[in-house]
């Protein structure tokens, strides 16, 4: 803890909770954002739930100015294997002086409770700064703000197939149905924000082609030019 901060790292998935969770704690004057702590699927090398390519995810941290830590997890990955590693990750960062890990989480109670039980007795303490907030305002809150974000993954048995691959706006929150959560928080659907306050600069994406698989459909997002230029 330097100075009174606490320094942690965004538990990052590259959608529009955690940069907005991001941008929340980093206003709060009591934390120091000191990086981005990504699980990503070994074998495809992409961003796990999201399927971001790793390489989008290492964008976000350049125009965010922040390192990014990557656990890798083998596909399949059994929930004690995920454990495992998890833990070993959180062990490097409480070295290096981590004292906190901010997540994106809204509302569900489960998850919630999941997150504190596995750091329980690290050292290293869940901070949840979008928790409690009303999932409509919360979304018109960060679109407001600027933020932008393109809808990767979605259940199409809860939203129109159509709307993968689309940024996510005012409209087409409107266009959501009643039963799905503005913010997805229920797993409807998934972002990958390029653009906000939290960003030095806007991401250069382009769509990629559109899948579906294990029951969810797929929407691939690729750099505007060569990675590294």
């Amino acid at each position: 803890m330097t100075g009174g901060q606490k320094r942690a790292v965004v538990s990052w998935s590259t959608g529009k909770d955690c940069a907005w969770a991001l941008y929340r704690a980093s206003r709060s004057g009591g934390v120091e954002i000191a990086g981005l702590l990504a699980t990503v699927n070994a074998e495809f090398s992409r961003v796990s739930m999201h399927g971001v390519r790793c390489e989008l995810a290492e964008m976000q941290a350049r125009a965010l100015g922040l390192p990014l830590l990557q656990v890798e997890l083998p596909w399949p990955c059994p929930n004690e294997e995920y454990e495992r590693r998890m833990a070993a990750a959180c062990a490097r960062l409480r070295a290096d002086g981590i004292d906190a890990i901010v997540f994106g989480d809204i509302h569900l109670a489960d998850v919630r409770a999941y997150r504190e039980s596995r750091l329980a007795g690290t050292g290293i303490e869940p901070l949840f700064p979008l928790w409690g907030s009303d999932s409509l305002l919360l979304v018109e809150e960060m679109l407001e703000g600027g933020l932008r974000c393109v809808i990767t993954c979605l259940d199409p048995a809860r939203v129109d197939p159509a709307l993968a691959g689309t940024e996510l706006t005012r409209e087409t929150v409107r266009r959501l149905p009643a039963q799905v959560d503005p913010c997805g928080e229920n797993g409807e659907f998934h972002t990958f924000a390029f653009d906000g306050p939290m960003f030095r600069h806007p991401l250069r994406i382009r769509p990629g082609a559109v899948v579906e698989r294990d029951g969810f459909v797929f929407a691939d997002i690729l750099p505007a030019e060569p990675f590294g230029q």
